[in-house]
């Protein structure tokens, strides 16, 4: 079913407007964490610090100039941002795992797993920053007009 809306309503742009204030203070809290951890040791820490500053500038390109493109294209990394994260949580899992086997050789399957979920050093769920950004991020462009201005009028299917 499709409607003819070229904007969202005042409500919907103030919840969207609150959702891209708190993306973007996360972003730049993040980032600023990252750093000042120096999480630059090897190229898997830089992806994220990759994915906050292209998508820093994305946002802040989508403000200048909501585009259909500039939209989809936060909305890709947005999804990015939720891989990124759960291969975070893997790759702390795993070096945890490594971790805990050089301590005691003898730990394998679920005892070193749960060994190595527990362990206090990495934080294991930090990686879910990057993951509730991409939520966020997405859901700022769930629906977004931008997508719509170039179809039919401002035609856009609501029900999405």
């Amino acid at each position: 079913m499709a409607k003819n809306i070229s904007d969202d309503g005042p409500v919907l742009t103030v919840i969207r407007n609150v959702l891209l204030a708190i993306v973007l203070l996360e972003m730049i809290g993040t980032t600023t964490e990252l750093i000042l951890l120096d999480h630059t040791e090897d190229l898997r820490q830089w992806i994220p610090l990759v994915l906050l500053a292209v998508a820093l500038i994305a946002f802040i390109w989508q403000r200048m100039n909501r585009s259909e493109f500039n939209t989809r294209l936060i909305r890709w990394l947005m999804i990015s941002y939720i891989g990124a994260g759960l291969a975070g949580v893997y790759f702390r899992v795993q070096g945890s795992a490594e971790f805990k086997l050089e301590s005691n050789p003898s730990l394998h399957g679920w005892p070193l797993f749960w060994a190595a979920i527990r362990a206090k050093t990495p934080p294991l769920l930090a990686p879910g920053a990057m993951i509730q950004l991409g939520l966020l991020g997405w859901l700022y462009t769930y629906n977004h007009p931008a997508l719509y201005r170039n179809r039919g009028k401002g035609e856009r299917d609501v029900s999405q």
